[in-house]
């Protein structure tokens, strides 16, 4: 690979992680922010459009609070997230207003992702933020969310705003040099991968877990960051935070770290929204028919083609398609609720309405919403 894959994009998602941020642990670094914001006031002023997302909250927290060990206990977290917040934000605003730049606070909830309403709220927020020059510092609305409907980590965070925004590549920067074949603190044999497909599903069996006691993300949460990112056809770059202004040397063309590269097109908008879903409301689960012309043929998905029916959900809702090993194929917004696709599934078409008295569509999802995974 002779240029960064950052070197020809406009907008892109940086993420740093805790261990960037933070002084091992001990609350924030004001320096490294302050490098931070220097480096993507410097983008930002050549015409590039920058979403920073950003850890930090919940060590700054344990800072604020005395605690010297990440508590376990979600409610301690919350509590953590709420204090540290307060201090990561005052320090992002004080960086950038040395660069006559002003930042947003934005958290964020899987709910405000997976609701139609407010995906294209926070979408048309962010995006009238970046076009006002304004840095949006991201991060998970820690005090209200519960482990069921949580990201789980900044880098999921960090790929799905990507998405959300259509932007042209994601930086994921971390405390190692990138991906390698196998733990370089564990293997000494282990070998630096410059370059790679994302989604190859030989690299999450080369990841391995968190390194630290100060975030939440290993190798796999960024390997499974860039394969949701490539979904909707945005690249992803995984390099060391410590090397010397990273985020100009790669805008610049330097190849630093392992770059991701995503091998198909963006996705139209809904799809993309429909790709991000980290949860969906039911499963459908599909003959052998049924996914060739899913996956094969880019067809709609037709009530013929559907064998069973697991869980409870309306008409409009986000469902999972599944085949008969239980394997997702796709996942779309359904036609009909739960218990109309029960009556219905296994029948063609032309019998919906003779089975239920009427005809809402003619199939169960249209392949304009419906996106194969």
């Amino acid at each position: 690979m002779n240029k960064s894959l950052l070197h020809n994009s406009k907008t892109f998602v940086v993420k740093v992680g805790s261990s960037l941020v933070t002084k091992d642990g001990e609350g924030l670094d004001s320096a490294a922010i302050s490098a931070w914001a220097a480096q993507i006031s410097d983008l930002v002023k050549r015409g590039q459009q920058v979403i920073l997302v950003s850890s930090g909250a919940v060590a700054e927290g344990m800072k604020r609070l005395g605690w010297k060990k990440r508590p376990i206990e979600l409610h301690e977290l919350q509590a953590a997230a709420a204090v540290g917040q307060m201090g990561l934000i005052q320090t992002y605003e004080s960086a950038f207003a040395k660069h006559d730049l002003h930042t947003a606070q934005v958290l964020l909830t899987h709910a405000d992702l997976v609701n139609r309403k407010r995906y294209l709220n926070a979408r048309t927020t962010l995006k009238t933020l970046v076009d006002l020059q304004v840095i949006p510092i991201i991060n998970e609305n820690d005090t209200v969310v519960t482990d069921e409907i949580r990201f789980g980590d900044n880098d999921t965070l960090a790929a799905l705003v990507a998405n959300l925004m259509d932007v042209d590549a994601l930086v994921l920067l971390t405390d190692q040099q990138g991906l390698y074949s196998a733990d370089p603190r564990k293997n000494k044999d282990a070998q630096f991968i410059h370059a790679e497909t994302a989604g190859n599903l030989a690299l999450e069996k080369m990841a391995s877990g968190a390194g630290t006691n100060v975030g939440t993300g290993g190798m796999l949460t960024k390997i499974l960051a860039a394969k949701r990112a490539a979904n909707a056809g945005v690249h992803t770059i995984i390099a060391s935070g410590r090397e010397k202004d990273v985020l100009l040397r790669l805008h610049s063309g330097e190849a630093i770290g392992t770059h991701l590269k995503a091998t198909q097109a963006k996705t139209l908008a809904k799809k993309q929204w429909l790709s991000d879903h980290l949860r969906t409301d039911g499963q459908l689960i599909l003959d052998g028919g049924a996914v060739n012309a899913l996956r094969i043929e880019g067809k709609s998905l037709l009530s013929i083609g559907v064998t069973a029916v697991v869980g409870s959900f309306e008409r409009g809702d986000v469902v999972s398609c599944v085949d008969q090993a239980g394997n997702e194929v796709s996942r779309g917004i359904v036609n009909y609720n739960s218990q109309e696709v029960v009556r219905i599934k296994g029948h063609a078409s032309r019998e919906i309405e003779t089975i239920l008295g009427y005809v809402d569509e003619s199939e169960l999802i249209h392949r304009d919403n419906l996106v194969v995974l």
